[in-house]
C-alpha cells in the first residue's frame, strides 16, 4: 500500500479521470447455442472455450463455432443473467448470446486493472439486476456500458494488478491443496495396499432407511420447530451437526419421519447432490431422498465407509436411473466396497481424518484460511481501487 500511496501522490495527487466502460474498447456479441449443443460439441483439450451463465463452460474445437465470433484477444466477460459477475480470460473464446464481453485496446489501460475494478461493482450490479427482473436477475448492456471506470496512470494500474494477482495466486494454491487431499484420499481407497474381500454395502449395514417430508407450508410441522431435519441439498461430503430447516414435535408424531442415530452414513438419492455422502453426527430426521446406512461396527468403521463412498462418488452417481438419474436404496445397497480388516480400516480413517480436519475444518482448516485470505483480498482490492475523480 505504501508504494501505491507514493505513486498516487506523485502521479495523480488531485484525482484521476473516469471514463465509461463502453469507450475503453470493443464490446463483443455472443453466439446462439443451447446447453445441449455445448455438451454435444465438447472435446478434450478443445482450443475454444464457450462461456454460458454461471460457471458453465465447454471447450470445443475451432470448427464447432462460427469463426467470426471467436474472440482471440484477452477480454472481460460479463455474466449478465442469474449470478451476476465478471470473468477475465486471455485465450480464444466465445460465449452465449445473453452474455457479452469487452476487449480493451487502449495502450493507456491495463485490462486486468479494469477487471479488478469491475469486481468491486458486482454487488451494485446484482441489486440492479434483481430490481429490473421479477424472475431471474438480468443486466442490460447499458448497465455495464455506462459504468464509470477510474483511469489512473498506467504505472499505478500495473502495480495494483501485481498486488491483486499475488492474492488470487495464493488462493489458487490453497484450493490446489484441497484437490491434493482429494487425490490422496481417492488413491488410498482405490488402490489399497492390503488384502481384503470385496463386499457390497448391504453386507455391512444393520439397517437401511429413508425419511419423509412433512406437508410443505404447514405451520404445524415447521413453525418454531427445533428438531433437525436433513434434506439432500445439505449432503455434501461432510459431518452434519445441524440442519437449515427444523421440524416440530407434531411432525415427528404425525408424519412418516424416522429418527436416524448419530454416526449414520447418508447418501443423497436425487437432486443436484445425488451420490454425495455425509455423516450424521447427532440424532436427526431426514427427508425421503436420503438413504441412511447404519453401519455394523463389528465389521466396518463407519468413517471408512463414508470415505469409500466419497472416493467413489462418480461411480455411484453414474448408476442413477431415469431422466433425472436418481439412485435408489437397492442400487446403493448393491454398491461394492473393498473391506480390509478393522485394524486397517481404523488406520486409514486416522490418516484421512487428519487430512479432513486440515482441509475441511471450518475453524482451523483450509476453508478458514481461504476465507480469511478472500476477505483480506476483498478489503485490499476495494481500498486499492478507490479513487477520487478529477474536478471538472
Amino acid at each position: 500500500m505504501s508504494r501505491i500511496d507514493d505513486l498516487i501522490k506523485g502521479l495523480c495527487p488531485n484525482g484521476v479521470e473516469f471514463r465509461r466502460l463502453a469507450t475503453l474498447g470493443t464490446r463483443n456479441a455472443g453466439i446462439s447455442i443451447t446447453a445441449a449443443k455445448m455438451k454435444e460439441i465438447t472435446v478434450p483439450d478443445g482450443e475454444i472455450r464457450v462461456f454460458a451463465g454461471g460457471n458453465t463452460i465447454a471447450d470445443v474445437s475451432y470448427n464447432s463455432v462460427p469463426s467470426d465470433r471467436v474472440i482471440e484477444s484477452p477480454s472481460i466477460i460479463v455474466k449478465s443473467r442469474g449470478h451476476i459477475g465478471f470473468t477475465y480470460y486471455d485465450k480464444p473464446f466465445t460465449h452465449k448470446s445473453e452474455l457479452w464481453s469487452y476487449s480493451l485496446n487502449d495502450p493507456c489501460i491495463n485490462q486486468k486493472f479494469v477487471y479488478y475494478y469491475l469486481l468491486t461493482q458486482v454487488d451494485f450490479l446484482s441489486k440492479k439486476a434483481k430490481a429490473t427482473s421479477v424472475k431471474l436477475p438480468q443486466l442490460s448492456i447499458t448497465d455495464t456500458d455506462d459504468l464509470n471506470i477510474p483511469i489512473p496512470p498506467l504505472e499505478v494500474q500495473e502495480e495494483i494488478v501485481r498486488i491483486l494477482d499475488s492474492f488470487t495466486q495464493l488462493e489458487a494454491e490453497l484450493e490446489a491443496r484441497k484437490k491434493q487431499y482429494a487425490y490422496y484420499r481417492d488413491s488410498l481407497l482405490t488402490f489399497p495396499e492390503f488384502g481384503g474381500g470385496q463386499l457390497t454395502l448391504a453386507d455391512i449395514v444393520t439397517k437401511v432407511s429413508s425419511g419423509a417430508t412433512p406437508k410443505a407450508g404447514s405451520t404445524k410441522y415447521y413453525y418454531s420447530g427445533t428438531i433437525p431435519w436433513l434434506r439432500t441439498g445439505e449432503v455434501d461430503f461432510q459431518n452434519v451437526y445441524d440442519t437449515e430447516i427444523k421440524i416440530t414435535q407434531a411432525a415427528v408424531s404425525e408424519t412418516g419421519v424416522k429418527l436416524v442415530p448419530s454416526n449414520t452414513v447418508v447418501v443423497a438419492i436425487s437432486g443436484a447432490t445425488a451420490g454425495k455422502s455425509a455423516v450424521i453426527k447427532v440424532p436427526m430426521y431426514t427427508n425421503q431422498h436420503c438413504c441412511n446406512l447404519q453401519i455394523n461396527s463389528k465389521v466396518a468403521e463407519y468413517r471408512y465407509v463414508f470415505y469409500w463412498l466419497a472416493a467413489h462418488y462418480e461411480e455411484l452417481k453414474s448408476l442413477g436411473r431415469g431422466a433425472r438419474k436418481d439412485l435408489n436404496a437397492s442400487v446403493i445397497k448393491s454398491f461394492p466396497i473393498v473391506l480390509p480388516t478393522l485394524e486397517d480400516q481404523h488406520r486409514i480413517v486416522s490418516i484421512l481424518d487428519k487430512f479432513d480436519a486440515l482441509v475441511n475444518d471450518i475453524s482451523s482448516g483450509l476453508p478458514a484460511e481461504i476465507e480469511a485470505r478472500r476477505k483480506q483480498y476483498e478489503y485490499y482490492r476495494d481500498k486499492l481501487l478507490s479513487f477520487e475523480e478529477l474536478p471538472a
